[in-house]
């Protein structure tokens, strides 16, 4: 390779690892830190340590660098695509909106885009029910739930429409009392749609069949700033998943 190809390459990764570390440590000042904060800034360090001490990497490890590269890429390409890919109908019952972060009595930019989903879903669908989802969280003074039912009537959803799942604190929790919930409510069978930022939704989703749950799936809109850790977080999530659920 050109030397001043192959050191403007260098110059590039280090110049994106280092603003990485920064928007990591930006977002936690305004958001809750989560696995995905951790293994972005450690990404980040890797990579300007990678770029530093290039010229002393052997070649294979290079190679294998780059390959599993392109396995991370396809990983975040299969969620973006199955998360971006709705297949509701809109003859759903329920709309399940699996909560995310409450400061003190606002919710945070991930759950309004989950709810403007709804919003929008519920326009083309008004006969549905809605479960908001979640429990008190660390930097709140309402339940999530609550915060998300406010959120909605003040924006012309009726309050009878809505249903309040307030106890969870985990996506499965989120699940399996919403699905106790519904179950009582509807008396018998019914058809639900899970709302979750598209990152999100193969894992809720897979988790709802596990428990039962066929639904179907609308993805909300994730904040281009916030993918990385997102996407990261989520991706070590849903390794888990396989590995151990």
């Amino acid at each position: 390779m050109n030397p001043i190809l192959k050191n403007l390459i260098r110059l590039a990764l280090f110049t994106l690892a280092a603003l990485s570390l920064i928007g990591v440590w930006l977002l936690s000042r305004v958001s809750n830190p989560t696995i995905g904060f951790y293994a972005q800034a450690a990404l980040s360090v890797c990579v300007m340590l990678y770029v530093v001490f290039f010229n002393k990497i052997p070649k294979r490890v290079h190679v294998w660098l780059g390959v599993l590269c392109l396995i991370l890429a396809a990983f975040v390409l299969f969620l973006f695509t199955y998360g971006n890919t709705s297949n509701a109908d809109f003859t759903e019952n329920v709309v399940i909106v699996l909560g995310a972060g409450v400061n003190r009595e606002m919710v945070s930019r991930p759950l309004a885009h989950r709810l403007y989903a709804t919003i929008d879903y519920w326009e083309k669908n008004p006969n549905a029910y809605i479960i908001v989802c979640g429990g008190l969280g660390n930097r709140a003074i309402i339940t999530e739930a609550e915060a998300m039912s406010r959120f909605l009537i003040a924006r012309g959803i009726p309050q009878e429409k809505i249903l309040l799942e307030e106890l969870s604190t985990s996506t499965y929790e989120n699940l399996l009392f919403a699905k106790a919930i519904l179950e009582e409510h509807f008396q018998g069978e019914f058809r639900a749609v899970v709302i979750t930022n598209d990152f999100h939704i193969y894992r809720a989703t897979q988790m709802a069949r596990g428990i039962g749950l066929d639904v179907s799936r609308v993805g909300a809109h994730t904040d281009w700033y916030s993918r990385p850790v997102n996407y990261l977080r989520e991706m070590l999530a849903v390794m888990h998943m396989w590995v151990f659920q």
